[in-house]
């Protein structure tokens, strides 16, 4: 299937492209950004000239900001186009209720990704989980932001969502493994006086579940969730890639490669199906911490 990434920054470049190129399912057929360009697709700076263009283009991958994402998703959506959104996948829950609204309008596929679902070792940790009973469970989730959004000042500007950003990914393992649902408590929420959304965040969840989430982390970066059960411990690492039993290393690599593959055998198999997969809950426990988070100011954050 031909398929049109919008926005070609970091993550697509690193990620979606590598993906596409290697994958039976789908052709990189265009691209849309105002600036950049893959070598050997067709580039636009007009996503409304694209669509017109390429009917037969299928399916529009949006890899830009969450702020913007609305406007092209649904433009997308109104030209008979499946649809695949990067996390998170809008800057408002309300967006995203009316853009799966649209989608199953239209009967087209709407696709809410979550990449570090797809982690090789998170599915064996469901699995081990489901039977469980949790005693408690805490995410370390600390990186550098200087590494991964080099002078990328939208992450600091609302909608941005700051240390969520990574701590969403968090939140969608979370939400995947396990056996209950859970709800925010409480949060408090670390803003540089310079900026409009956390550099850090500490979240307090029911059932004795926490997350600590920190974008001042230098060095290694941690990526961790830890989980106490009736039946012994059970971590998972590397964002998800491993996961230990009992303090022993039972599935996974010390790498956090080989996501987005999965991500794009998935959108085929919906686009296929005729299908759409919006789970909103790792998004939920963001905006209720933007909702009941108590603001600390903290020192002044530039790139």
């Amino acid at each position: 299937m031909k398929i049109a990434i919008v926005g070609i920054g970091k993550i697509a470049r690193d990620q979606h492209v590598p993906a596409i190129a290697a994958s039976k399912d789908w052709e990189l057929a265009a691209t849309v950004s105002r600036s950049a360009t893959i070598e050997g697709v067709d580039a636009y700076t007009d996503f409304a000239q694209m669509l017109a263009d390429r009917t037969d283009i299928e399916v529009i991958s949006l890899c830009m900001p969450p702020v913007p994402r609305y406007d092209f998703a649904a433009k997308a959506l109104l030209a008979g186009r499946h649809v695949m959104l990067e996390k998170p996948p809008g800057a408002t829950l309300a967006e995203v209720h009316a853009l799966r609204d649209l989608a199953n309008a239209r009967g087209l596929t709407l696709y809410a990704s979550w990449h570090s679902r797809m982690a090789i070792a998170v599915s064996a940790a469901k699995a081990w989980l489901s039977d469980k009973s949790i005693v408690s469970a805490h995410i370390t989730w600390k990186e550098d932001v200087r590494k991964w959004h080099p002078g990328q000042d939208w992450v600091f500007e609302p909608g941005g969502m700051g240390v969520f950003d990574p701590g969403i990914n968090a939140l969608s393992i979370l939400t995947e493994i396990l056996p209950n649902p859970i709800h925010l408590k409480e949060a408090i929420l670390e803003v540089p006086i310079n900026r409009h959304t956390p550099i850090a965040a500490k979240l307090m969840f029911s059932d004795n579940v926490s997350a600590e989430f920190d974008w001042r982390q230098v060095g290694p970066q941690t990526w961790d969730i830890e989980v106490q059960t009736n039946a012994g411990s059970m971590a998972l690492r590397m964002g998800g890639n491993r996961l230990e039993l009992g303090g022993s290393s039972v599935v996974g690599q010390n790498s956090i490669t080989g996501e987005y593959p999965s991500l794009y055998e998935r959108m085929a198999e919906l686009v296929r199906s005729g299908r759409s997969e919006v789970d909103l809950s790792p998004m939920v426990h963001v905006a209720d911490a933007m909702t009941l988070g108590r603001h600390v100011v903290v020192d002044r954050f530039d790139f």
